[in-house]
């Protein structure tokens, strides 16, 4: 489909079928209208009220709209491209028979591309991993931010992208943040630079194999133009770099907690320091910002850090703007927060460590750990985690429907680690854990909440999962 930017005249007599209707499915609709679309159906087995309600608005501009039970059985016979919501599995019926019949199908973020006003379009800095990506679009924006740019977090986190790149008022630079499900369906993007922050297993029933995830991260890479920044730690990233086909020039750049080689941004003693984006790169370095500019400064949050860092320095970003925007950001809630000290034991929230990899980065923050875990596993292990992080926990503390799996790993591989089960899911269980984690833990210790798991088992999301930790620790501090 060659409609490559709003202004191509095809977008009118295009036939779209846009696949869900929740917040992204409305998004897209509603875009295609915008940009002159007079054929847009969007389907969706669901109906209910509020969707009713969505429905009628874009009806008045010309969408059809088929809600309920049987809507998305079969793909009409004229449809020319499918543009389709993140949560649904490309085995999904109606995206394998486009898939077959050879039809274009587009992610929301390839519409948010090829919608983009040619005159004024704002150069992508992209962020994908499985973990981090969130603090680090946020770093970035604040270091956009300090540097004078008009800037925004958008994609999975902040600003929809649509609305981004449909903004009247065009921004200087759009900090995306991409999730594996929205990469999948993603083709044409070409981002000013982009960063692979990390690769562990995760939505793996989603993509149907570890390989097939790997490669829709991968796909950030594709067609890049400046900078491929990619985690030295973590090989599989270096080897998505090698593997792109990005722009003639486009460089990689690696960050590092240790001392940077040429090309790298990276640590010297308590100083982040580029040895990218500097002329005299080969025998030295620039300082760029120092670890008591990032809070918190666990180290995969400084990791975060330098990703940001060489995205913000590729853009042209001078080192003055990273130190600026490093110092002023704060983390959401419930990523490593600390809720308080209470008899000289700290306690630390980091709900939104929901997977065994996040986990284990929070978990090698601190010297000695009672840890708090427990959920939906969502088929996740935990062997990797406890080997690594074994000789830091003083004990654990399970909760929720799959803690046997991670109880298993302790009894394998940290036999001589003491650990609590809570058997209790109701609404005061998380009181019961902060109680028995608190009779664990020692002076200067850290009570960490860090499940490894979702939430949704027992809590409505991991935020309230958070809420019902730090408002148990409060009342600690009461008596």
């Amino acid at each position: 489909m060659s409609l490559t930017t709003r202004t191509d005249d095809g977008w009118a007599t295009t036939r779209f079928v846009v696949l869900g209707f929740g917040t992204a499915g409305y998004a897209c609709a509603d875009s295609l209208l915008q940009a002159g679309a007079d054929h847009v159906t969007v389907l969706d087995d669901r109906d209910n009220e509020a969707l009713r309600e969505k429905a009628q608005i874009l009806e008045t501009l010309g969408a059809t709209i088929k809600l309920g039970a049987g809507s998305t059985a079969e793909l009409p016979a004229d449809v020319e491209v499918v543009v389709t919501s993140p949560g649904i599995p490309p085995h999904a019926p109606l995206l394998a028979t486009a898939v077959e019949r050879g039809i274009p199908v587009w992610s929301e973020i390839e519409l948010a591309w090829r919608l983009r006003d040619p005159a004024n379009a704002a150069p992508w800095l992209c962020i994908t991993g499985t973990n981090g990506k969130t603090t680090t679009v946020q770093m970035l924006t604040s270091i956009l931010t300090a540097a004078g740019h008009r800037a925004v977090a958008a994609g999975n986190v902040g600003l929809p992208l649509l609305e981004a790149v449909m903004d009247p008022e065009p921004y200087d630079v759009i900090a995306v943040e991409l999730s594996s499900y929205q990469l999948h369906f993603t083709d044409s993007m070409s981002a000013h630079s982009a960063a692979v922050l990390n690769i562990a297993p995760d939505h793996v029933d989603w993509h149907g194999s570890m390989d097939a995830y790997t490669l829709a991260k991968g796909k950030i890479y594709e067609n890049c133009q400046v900078a491929c920044v990619y985690n030295v730690a973590d090989p599989a990233t270096e080897q998505l770099v090698q593997d792109a086909d990005v722009i003639e020039g486009c460089r990689a750049v690696g960050f590092t907690l240790g001392t940077p080689a040429i090309s790298m941004v990276g640590l010297v003693d308590d100083l982040l320091v580029d040895r990218a984006f500097v002329e005299q790169r080969a025998s030295s370095a620039l300082e760029i910002a120092s670890i008591a500019d990032i809070t918190p400064p666990a180290p995969h949050n400084v990791a975060n850090a330098l990703a940001a860092a060489a995205l913000a320095r590729a853009f042209g970003v001078p080192a003055s703007a990273v130190r600026d925007g490093l110092r002023v950001f704060r983390p959401d809630a419930h990523r490593i927060a600390s809720v308080g000290e209470v008899a000289e034991v700290n306690y630390i929230d980091d709900s939104k460590a929901t997977n065994p990899h996040a986990a284990q980065a929070s978990l090698l923050a601190y010297d000695h750990v009672v840890w708090i875990a427990g959920g939906q596993a969502k088929g996740a292990t935990f062997d990797e985690l406890v080997i690594a992080a074994k000789d830091r926990l003083r004990g654990v503390v399970l909760l929720g429907q799959d803690k046997a799996v991670i109880a298993e790993a302790l009894a394998r591989h940290a036999p001589d680690v003491p650990v609590i089960t809570v058997e209790s899911t109701d609404t005061g269980a998380m009181e019961t854990v902060v109680g028995e984690a608190t009779k664990l833990a020692q002076v200067g210790d850290t009570v960490l909440l860090a499940p490894g798991c979702a939430s949704w088992d027992m809590f409505a999301n991991y935020g309230a999962r958070g809420d019902a930790f730090a408002e148990a620790v409060l009342r600690l501090g009461d008596n």
